[in-house]
């Protein structure tokens, strides 16, 4: 198969130059050549991108065109991948509403449209409302997404977040529900959602000057922001604060935490004023939450050694642990992932040898699951907005089946399908195959592979696979539905997502021994995952793609230092690749919580040396590399922009391949890409045009267009 070469010869790639920056950790030099790409104003930027240096803009604008010209000849592809892609979305779409009182609140997608429309109409039908439209707002703005969008419990008021800089610095303001004007509330610097208390008043987070969530203030409508109350303020820089409430809405929720410890206050919405009352202090390594339920609490926990977590029960008004009661006790290896209650019933969504369930309790102790047929599926609850109901709403999905929403009604135990995702330019399921496999690790642990392949696809090892993965925090890669890898795989490409240690696909076993000091698990089941899928004849070394982004995007580089010659290329999204430096930075905005998820190199010489040992940017070295595509986001403030542009321009100076090295930064866009259903396509189109172009098969056609021709 033909390798892809840089094309555009005339066109020399960007330099970088290297300007030596040393210092000394622990009795070791760290050295880092490229540290000048990180601007000093780093926070200026992220609130306006025009204050980044005249130099790093013209090094990031110089690489951009660079991977223009080097993709030069696939304009025509990106455009049809994502007409292909676009033509799946049902462009004038709406939600199944949810009933809350006398209206039930839905979001509609309209033709055209980039942003979400939040509706509501009476319950039962009626003439529907507009209550926020996102493109309106998003008018004449390169970048806007919208984040939370919260009615008052009287109806009467809208809440919503936006950010129009991509720098997740959201501004909260109001208006009404009926008529649409605008309250001159305003309040910058959110996370983006608030959570009434009362028709007057409601919480929300206030982020820091290092983009910090560290402070829960209460705000009374018509008041300045300035004047707004001080409920809660987290002392630890390594915890971050949310907001939430009990399915009940009768308690706010307070919830601190880091990845690995946990810590929840309750505010009474009967008491607004009164102060938040403590469930269980901080103990680390201990991670609870907690639900509302008639006159208990509900508690998810992992105290005394339950890692796949039990529910316990406590009086609403002595919720302490010494009050704590087992309901649902600790089974190794079914992860409770989470629980909502309602006033006759509790559900719980857990996850057993690596699938998700929904199991139903009701108040006298009677429990069921609820079945589901194939192999492989991804599953989501939603419990609405009411508490005094019988109906639970869950979604539903596979590989090759669509998002399905369902009702489901606890007490009789009839499902009713409220809504399946159309996919407007055609699916039909039996054009494909799934199949979940299973790699053999280094250590003999057994690696989950979920496939998706179109039937008339050959499993002779000549087809490219597209390999994806994460590995990080906890988060599972659900095997569920997704309308955009199908225009990779209708040309041939077998799309694989590995479950690697680091998620808890299988578990909080598995995703314990992929962080810290178990880290290097995560990389090398990806390696094992690919290496697996040449050896079984699915592809072969070399004719394997990789994917991932964010804490994925660290996977990539790191697979990619690690086995060059098993990839053909490597897609890294906004890639956390300069590891050792960023856990060294206290001041930048995910550092001290990211600690016990990758270690404390500051004050721990140990963790110094894992990382140094494995973090992507430090082990670039001089040898082959696969063909590389990164992807960065200007305003980011997870991985901020220079990790990618650092790690380019040190592979670009080390690497002794011809191979495609391209950097694409969105100089408007932060950790998410671009802004709005469509446009976000586009940057998919990219990284597709790129996989197609580096396999050979530029030029290969959809079965549709196949048949046509």
């Amino acid at each position: 198969m033909a390798e892809a070469k840089p094309e555009n010869e005339t066109t020399a790639p960007p330099v970088a130059t290297p300007r030596r920056d040393e210092r000394e950790f622990h009795g070791e030099r760290l050295i880092d050549d490229y540290a000048w790409l990180r601007a000093d104003n780093w926070r200026e930027v992220m609130r306006d991108p025009s204050q980044l240096d005249a130099e790093i803009r013209a090094y990031l604008e110089a690489e951009n065109a660079y991977t223009a010209a080097q993709m030069a000849g696939t304009e025509g592809l990106q455009e049809a991948l994502f007409a292909e892609m676009r033509g799946r979305i049902k462009e004038d779409d709406d939600t199944v509403p949810a009933p809350d009182g006398p209206w039930e609140y839905f979001v509609r997608f309209v033709e055209g449209g980039e942003h979400p429309v939040f509706c509501r109409q009476p319950r039962g039908g009626g003439t529907d409302q507009t209550l926020i439209d996102g493109n309106a707002l998003a008018e004449g703005k390169p970048y806007f997404q919208l984040g939370g969008v919260d009615h008052s419990p009287d109806h009467r008021l809208i809440a919503y977040g936006y950010d129009d800089k991509g720098s997740e610095y959201y501004t909260v303001r109001l208006r009404e529900a009926e008529g649409g004007a605008e309250l001159a509330d305003q309040i910058a610097d959110t996370t983006g959602g608030v959570e009434w208390a009362d028709a007057q008043s409601f919480y929300y987070v206030r982020l820091d000057e290092n983009h910090r969530p560290l402070r829960v203030f209460r705000h009374v409508l018509g008041t300045p922001a300035e004047q707004d109350a001080l409920v809660y303020e987290e002392p630890d820089e390594g915890f971050y604060v949310g907001v939430g409430s009990t399915q009940s809405r009768r308690y706010i929720i307070i919830q601190t935490g880091d990845h690995q410890t946990s810590e929840i206050r309750l505010i009474d919405t009967e008491k607004p004023d009164a102060e938040p009352v403590l469930v269980a202090a901080r103990e680390p390594g201990h991670e609870y939450d907690v639900e509302h339920w008639g006159d208990e609490l509900l508690i998810r926990t992992n105290e005394g050694g339950a890692e796949d977590f039990k529910i316990m029960t406590a009086p609403i008004d002595t919720p302490g642990r010494e009050n704590w009661r087992e309901l649902i006790p600790h089974k190794e290896g079914r992860l409770i992932l989470g629980m909502t209650a309602f006033k006759d019933f509790f559900v719980r969504l857990e996850r057993e040898d690596g699938l998700p369930r929904i199991v139903i309790r009701a108040r006298d102790g009677s429990e069921y699951a609820i079945a589901f047929d194939e192999d492989a599926y991804a599953l989501g609850i939603s419990g609405g907005f009411e508490y005094d109901t019988t109906t639970l709403r869950f979604t539903y999905s596979s590989m090759t089946t669509p998002s399905q929403t369902f009702d489901y009604d606890m007490a009789t135990r009839e499902r009713v399908l409220r809504k399946m995702q159309e996919v407007p330019s055609g699916h039909d399921p039996a054009d494909y195959r799934t199949r979940r496999i299973f790699a053999t690790a280094p250590d003999g642990e057994t690696v989950p592979i979920s496939l998706l392949w179109h039937k008339d696809t050959p499993l002779d090892s000549t087809a490219p696979v597209l390999l994806f993965g994460y590995g990080a925090y906890g988060i599972a890669m659900p095997a569920g539905f997704g309308t955009a890898r199908l225009s990779l795989v209708d040309r041939g490409f077998i799309y694989a997502i590995a479950h690697i240690r680091g998620g808890k696909d299988k578990g909080y076993r598995w995703y314990r021994l992929g962080r810290r000091e178990h880290k290097t698990n995560t990389f090398t089941d990806f390696i094992a995952a690919g290496e697996y899928l040449a050896a079984q004849g699915y592809t072969t070394r070399g004719n394997i793609v990789a994917q991932g982004g964010s804490a994925g995007g660290m996977l990539m580089g790191a697979v990619a230092n690690m086995a060059p010659d098993l990839f053909r290329g490597i897609i890294a999204e906004v890639p956390f690749v300069d590891v050792l430096n960023t856990m060294l930075d206290a001041s930048l905005p995910l550092t001290p919580p990211e600690w016990p998820e990758w270690g404390n190199p500051i004050e721990s010489p140990e963790e110094y040396r894992q990382i140094a040992a494995y973090s992507p940017y430090d082990n670039v070295t001089a040898q082959n590399y696969p063909h590389i595509l990164a992807l960065a986001g200007l305003t980011d403030p997870r991985v901020t922009y220079w990790e990618p542009a650092k790690w380019v321009a040190k592979l670009r100076a080390n690497k002794t391949d011809g191979n495609l090295l391209l950097l694409k930064t969105n100089m408007e866009a932060g950790h998410g890409g671009a802004s709005g259903r469509f446009e976000r396509l586009k940057e998919v189109a990219l990284a597709f045009a790129f996989a197609l172009k580096i396999t050979g098969r530029a030029e290969a056609q959809p079965p549709q267009r196949r048949a046509e021709a």
